[in-house]
């Protein structure tokens, strides 16, 4: 089928919001038809939890830091992909793959939503109005949680608390607001960027892209930045993150299961000439993750 589609979320921000995007446009406004659990992966609820939400209309996608939320007219989804989970949008009878914990299966719909991103309008990869699309969500690793959140119920989401920090994105975490956030946080400038308390959203390798278009180390310490560093940093951000969005928009419709990572600059591209100074670039892993970055540009 045409609508095919299969999107890898693998944290941060940029892919999450590419996948809120997609699903805004193909299949909001409508109610599901049916919800299976075809494996026991990573699932916080037994399948007639599922049932549950057959015929409630799809009333809101939206993402929250690492968080995807799916609000329906009564109860709400929220899954937490981790590094592997998978989402895709197939026809029903297209091929299961493998590991699939969640199906949930829509109905047809009278238009499209008047809220669609613009980035997908006319796009031949979205599902006709009388398709009756499955979300599907899969995890190699079981490493993803998926959270059923029926109203009225008081239930704990791991990590999506009072305690989580501003999206990276938001427009409401202004310049003033980073300075002031960032004095409360101390360590090394990686870890601060991963710390979802600090800012929601930034993973292991577009913290290495942010600090290397900031010109800044990633094992040093929040405490030496000068005010200008401070501010450097936070521009970097932004730019890093708005350009991850503009680059995925372009280069993963419509196979989604795209890794679109040979455009990053240092990460995981250890001893290879850096991009703006020519040194090579230095890659040390440490938990089970990489960190990338530049002696000779970085201080």
């Amino acid at each position: 089928m045409v609508f095919r589609l299969t999107f890898h979320s693998r944290p941060p921000a940029g892919r999450i919001a590419l996948f809120v995007g997609w699903l805004v446009a193909g299949a909001a406004g409508v109610r599901p038809l049916a919800g299976q659990q075809p494996s026991a992966a990573a699932q916080q609820q037994q399948i007639d939890s599922l049932a549950a939400l057959v015929g409630q209309r799809l009333e809101r996608i939206s993402r929250r830091g690492k968080f995807l939320l799916i609000d329906l007219e009564r109860d709400k989804v929220v899954v937490n992909p981790m590094l592997t989970g998978r989402f895709q949008l197939a026809a029903p009878g297209d091929k299961l793959p493998t590991k699939t914990a969640v199906v949930i299966r829509f109905g047809e719909r009278a238009r499209g939503p008047s809220d669609a991103a613009r980035w997908t309008a006319g796009a031949d990869w979205l599902p006709a109005d009388d398709a009756t699309p499955e979300v599907r969500y899969r995890d190699p690793t079981q490493m993803g949680k998926v959270y059923l959140v029926p109203a009225g119920v008081d239930r704990d989401v791991p990590g999506l608390d009072a305690t989580q920090g501003p999206d990276a994105d938001d427009p409401a975490l202004t310049l003033e607001v980073w300075r002031e956030r960032i004095r409360r946080h101390h360590g090394e400038l990686k870890n601060l960027l991963r710390n979802q308390e600090f800012v929601a959203g930034i993973g292991n390798a577009y913290s290495d892209e942010i600090l290397h278009a900031a010109r800044l180390l990633p094992f040093r310490k929040r405490s030496t930045l000068a005010s200008e560093e401070v501010d450097a940093l936070y521009e970097a951000t932004r730019s890093t993150l708005s350009t991850a969005i503009d680059v995925l928009r372009e280069r993963v419709p419509p196979t989604f299961e795209k890794q679109a990572r040979d455009w990053l600059a240092v990460h995981d591209k250890g001893g290879q000439p850096c991009p703006r100074c020519g040194a090579r670039i230095t890659q040390v892993k440490a938990g089970g993750f990489i960190t990338s970055y530049c002696r000779g540009c970085q201080r």
